[in-house]
């Protein structure tokens, strides 16, 4: 039951992840479409957001070890 739990909580933090990268790359694309001139900034601002982003798929990867190994 551990290694379901554990495959499931990967699973929806892949998805969330994916989902989450895709609209902070898309909106800075987008606000670099529209202000060309902030595109260093943006660019920036949007590596922050993406390792924040990633950051839950790491944690649920290191909960659903725990899961696992209980």
């Amino acid at each position: 039951m551990g290694a379901i739990a554990a495959g499931i909580a990967m699973c929806g933090a892949a998805i969330g992840g994916g989902i989450g990268d895709g609209i902070v790359i898309s909106k800075m694309l987008e606000g670099m479409a529209r202000q060309p001139e902030l595109s260093g900034q943006l660019r920036t601002n949007m590596f922050i957001g993406v390792g924040l982003v990633e950051a839950m798929p790491i944690i649920a990867f290191v909960v659903s070890l725990l899961v696992m190994n209980k």
